[in-house]
């Protein structure tokens, strides 16, 4: 199985090599705490953390 690694952009988690929301190559494997976003036009905390993309997201990335 690939390690999951966080961008340190828009802290989406994937296992590819360049982030499908945003595009950057500037991943990390020191990542923590997870949100997992299914709406984002109705959810307050994707508003807070400025999400667009349904998804994995990391709380923190190193």
């Amino acid at each position: 199985m690939a390690k999951e690694r966080a961008c340190r952009h828009c802290h989406y988690i994937t296992t590819e090599e360049r982030c499908p929301v945003c595009g950057s190559r500037d991943l990390s494997d020191e990542w923590f705490d997870l949100v997992i976003i299914t709406e984002p036009e109705k959810s307050m905390i994707a508003q807070k953390l400025g999400v667009e993309v349904p998804g994995k997201y990391a709380i923190r990335v190193r």
